[in-house]
């Protein structure tokens, strides 16, 4: 549903899109590039399944159990962050090829550890190449992206993110099924991490730089080349014509976060992106990706099932992604995260009461509980996931856009580390009743920031964002509505 009244237009009309060589080209750059989502996902989702017999063969307990997966994601909030403000000095394109050469390097160093120093150095490697991908690639796509097709080809790298994270649930369960038995079997479930980030260094080699990163840098020449590939010879110059405005109009000089405090207008827009970045996290959903197997084991499940089961929501997630990214187009950014945030909190108070009411000897109690978790799973992905990273990577002026987006991923990943060191505690003190029941009520809070302080962006160009992000006019947003 579009939105009731928005802003005056402040920049001219863009020639409409027009088929053509060119769509597939921006096709055939959306889908290298999101290999740097297939590796998040399939990095983060792989501890689901590896982390039983890991902890068998090195004799670890909890507390370890929680920093050898939480150390990825600590890690990877340290790679968003510098991730972001690397990307602005030296471009998208390098920094995803070097993301590149990062997992592999900490992929071997992972596959061949020895103990848990080096397990955990492995896991704090990958998780800057995580955190840097995550920042990096949403960012790549949408400079990118025409701005009427910009929520799709933006929620692909979402899409590839939980298509990595089935693909690693479904070799945990190949693996674990088939070589179980065998000493070392989670070395060969980390060692498939390898195959997709060779096809990244080696496709990201033959990708343009972002076009508006090189017109920002002085590059026109380069910049309309990038555009005249993926648009229209038309529409390329009247692109590049409005980013130079842009850029002729604001300093050219990149922000520090002491510029960015001291304005209220781009101090209130970095918050809203915290906000939504860890709001998203603290849904729980990345507990689910990381210790899915835990909780189903914990509901009844044996850990042979629990290992088959866990495909179940790695399914879901896929397809809520697919229809997510139909929508992204389609519907207002507000209204689909507030859908989201209503119904994961309605499957969280679900999840609470049906592990309260059905008692462990109760045959119903673990197939209620899979059920309820992939609702939970499903509600996330097809309105809260894409539409997360959809929206930090349009939100922040040109800029800023590293600084503002490093930092809310920043914020996101700590969130999830928290989350990912604390929960095998969590779990262990106070069942999956509790642990539920508080996921619940972030979750309503949540559902009151969305509804009162995140403002509309879809149906606008990056250009027109930055002009009311600046104005504040965005800030005017109410319940859907933009007032003048």
């Amino acid at each position: 549903m579009a939105v009731a009244s928005r802003p005056h237009r402040t920049e001219p009309s863009l020639p409409p899109l027009t088929p053509g060589p060119h769509g597939r080209r921006l096709g055939v750059i959306s889908i290298v590039a999101c290999f740097g989502g297939l590796l998040f996902g399939y990095d983060t989702g792989v501890i689901n399944g590896a982390l039983r017999p890991m902890s068998a063969e090195l004799g670890l307990d909890p507390l370890t159990e929680g920093i050898v997966t939480s150390s990825l994601v600590f890690a990877a909030a340290v790679g968003a962050l510098v991730g972001g403000r690397l990307s602005d000095r030296f471009g998208r394109r390098r920094l995803i090829v070097a993301l590149a050469v990062l997992f592999i390097l900490g992929t071997v160093v992972l596959v061949a550890a020895p103990g848990f120093g080096v397990l955990v150095a492995g896991r704090i490697l990958l998780g800057l190449a995580v955190g840097g991908a995550s920042t990096v690639v949403p960012v790549y796509l949408a400079e990118l992206a025409p701005f009427e097709i910009r929520g799709s080809i933006s929620g692909r790298n979402e899409l590839a993110i939980v298509s990595g994270q089935l693909a690693a649930f479904a070799v945990n369960a190949i693996i674990g099924s088939a070589l179980g038995h065998i000493d070392g079997v989670w070395r060969i479930m980390f060692a498939v991490c390898a195959l997709p980030a060779l096809a990244l260094f080696v496709g990201m080699l033959r990708m343009p730089e972002s076009p508006r990163w090189l017109a920002e840098h002085g590059e026109h020449e380069r910049a309309l080349a990038v555009l005249r590939s993926v648009r229209a010879p038309e529409r390329a110059l009247a692109e590049l014509a409005a980013v130079d405005r842009i850029v002729s109009r604001e300093s050219t000089t990149r922000m520090g976060l002491l510029a960015v405090a001291g304005s209220p207008r781009l101090r209130r827009i970095l918050l809203v992106g915290i906000g939504v970045g860890v709001a998203q996290q603290l849904t729980g959903i990345n507990s689910i990706m990381y210790y899915g197997q835990t909780v189903l084991v914990e509901s009844g499940f044996s850990e042979s099932a629990a290992l088959i089961a866990n495909v179940a929501p790695g399914i879901i997630a896929v397809v809520g992604g697919v229809i997510a990214l139909w929508m992204m187009d389609r519907l207002d950014r507000r209204r689909t995260l507030l859908t989201g945030f209503a119904l994961t909190t309605v499957c969280h108070v679900l999840i609470g009461v049906a592990s309260l009411v059905l008692q462990p000897d109760d045959p119903r109690r673990p197939f209620v509980i899979l059920a309820l978790v992939v609702a939970f799973v499903g509600s996330m992905q097809t309105f809260l996931n894409v539409a997360t990273w959809v929206y930090l990577s349009e939100i922040f002026p040109l800029r800023m856009r590293g600084l503002g987006i490093g930092i809310a991923v920043f914020a996101h990943w700590t969130a999830n580390g928290a989350l990912a060191l604390a929960f095998p505690s969590l779990i262990d003190a106070a069942g999956i009743t509790g642990t539920f029941f508080v996921f619940a009520a972030v979750g309503a809070a949540a559902l009151a920031f969305i509804a009162t302080q995140v403002p509309e962006t879809r149906g606008r160009t990056l250009e027109e964002l930055e002009v009311d992000v600046t104005s504040g006019a965005i800030f005017r947003a109410r319940r859907g509505r933009q007032v003048r």
